[in-house]
């Protein structure tokens, strides 16, 4: 006997990555965890005629020879199913998207990172001249954008794109998207967001802004994760985890958002036994000391900054400076023989103003061009310090809608920091 199963709480992805098993080992019976994301479950609900799937009590486990394993590559996630590790030369068939560490030692796997795991097992359809139904195409193209937030999040790759269009090529619903890709937020997760922000505290770990909270519940609450998406965007802070108690099932739920890319929430909730993405993330775990799991949190995070990377190693240096009284003339003269754009302005080493090509737009008459640089410069000074991030930096920049800023430390400037500079970071072009 042959099972083909995914991780408990299944989602979109995972739900349509054992469909897509189906389609590859058509002789392996598909299992879903009790446990499924309410999304999924609403799809079901409708279509349960067209997916057939089985629950674990139907399986004679000590009978299973092969197990397909799809969206995961833990034990821990797998639903009840620890007794399997005693069969007698089981064969472990693994699909993830995430280049793991696996417990699960499988005899074969396709672990390669991409944004969805439905993108790896399409690959494979495709290959073999599997033909896909509009509805199947339609459940894929689900987990495809739940996964990678309709082809948003950092993780997506190209190839994630091109499953997306051939899910489109098959007839693939956008309509049924739409309908079953909105989040569940009701009167239980409402309440429970609202006793978030009451209770709500800010920490600085390496000048990253972070919040954790920690709240008791006494039932069972759908969609948690979107509480804690909320509590992030509320706060305004860069993570965000949210440690739910359940004292009566002995049992706590961490959930953390993140929407930077020095804070990996995916290594994060991994060390805790969970699993995730860089920028979400969960862990189940069999302990109701909050205490304790605030501390690892604390621990984790201090050691999951994902970058060193300061606006100190990415700046312009030594800085090209002028006086408030050089003239237009004299500053286009500078520019063009420096090659950049711009130039801070400083008078005994105080900084007075920014002049840059696009203020050579204010001169309408060629006299101008001898008047001084203080009648044409920008005197809203937005600075940054050496110490701050990349990402920092870029926000500055796109708020003001400037070029570039001057890196100022102790009052002085040491260095220029440029949207150049910037790019040199965001399309990873750092040197060896």
């Amino acid at each position: 006997m042959q099972i083909i199963t995914t991780h408990r709480g299944t989602d979109f992805d995972a739900f349509a990555s054992v469909v897509a098993a189906t389609l590859l080992y058509p002789d392996a019976i598909p299992i879903l965890p009790k446990s499924i994301n309410p999304n999924v479950k609403a799809f079901l609900s409708i279509h349960k005629d067209l997916f057939e799937m089985h629950a674990i009590g139907e399986v004679i486990l000590n009978q299973v020879k092969r197990m397909i394993v799809v969206d995961t590559c833990k034990w821990a996630r797998l639903e009840r199913l620890d007794e399997l590790k005693n069969n007698q030369g089981l064969e472990i068939l693994l699909w993830d998207h995430h280049e793991n560490p696996s417990d699960l030692n499988p005899c074969w796997s396709c672990q390669e990172n991409s944004g969805a795991n439905i993108t790896l097992m399409i690959r494979e359809i495709r290959k073999q001249g599997v033909c896909l139904t509009p509805m199947q195409a339609t459940l894929f193209l689900i987990g495809l954008y739940e996964d990678t937030g309709n082809l948003t999040f950092p993780s997506t790759t190209a190839e994630d794109a091109y499953a997306a269009a051939y899910f489109l090529e098959n007839r693939a619903d956008l309509n049924i998207l739409s309908t079953f890709l909105q989040p569940a937020y009701g009167e239980k997760q409402k309440n429970i967001l609202f006793e978030m922000l009451k209770n709500a505290h800010r920490t600085k770990i390496s000048n990253l802004t972070i919040s954790i909270n920690v709240l008791k519940i006494s039932e069972h609450v759908n969609n948690l994760s979107l509480v804690v998406h909320m509590y992030r965007e509320i706060l305004n802070v860069d993570a965000a985890f949210g440690i739910f108690i359940h004292h009566e099932q002995d049992k706590c739920i961490v959930i953390g958002r993140s929407s930077v890319d020095a804070i990996n929430i995916g290594s994060i909730v991994r060390s805790m036994g969970g699993g995730g993405h860089p920028g979400a993330g969960s862990a189940m775990l069999k302990t109701v000391n909050p205490k304790a799991i605030k501390e690892l949190l604390m621990e984790l995070l201090k050691g999951n900054q994902q970058t060193s990377v300061l606006v100190s190693d990415l700046m312009s240096y030594p800085v090209y400076t002028v006086s408030s009284d050089t003239t237009m003339e004299e500053v286009g003269k500078l520019l063009k023989e420096k090659g950049c754009t711009g130039l801070p302005v400083v008078d005994d080493e105080s900084l007075m103003g920014i002049i840059s090509r696009r203020d050579f737009k204010k001169i309408k008459k060629h006299s101008q061009l001898k008047s001084p640089v203080k009648a044409f410069m920008s005197t809203k000074n937005i600075v940054i310090e050496p110490h701050k991030s990349p990402m920092e930096a870029a926000r500055l920049m796109v708020k003001h809608d400037i070029g570039r800023l001057p890196v100022v430390k102790d009052g002085k400037i040491i260095g220029i920091m440029s949207r150049s500079d910037a790019m040199i970071y965001f399309y990873d072009l750092l040197p060896d």
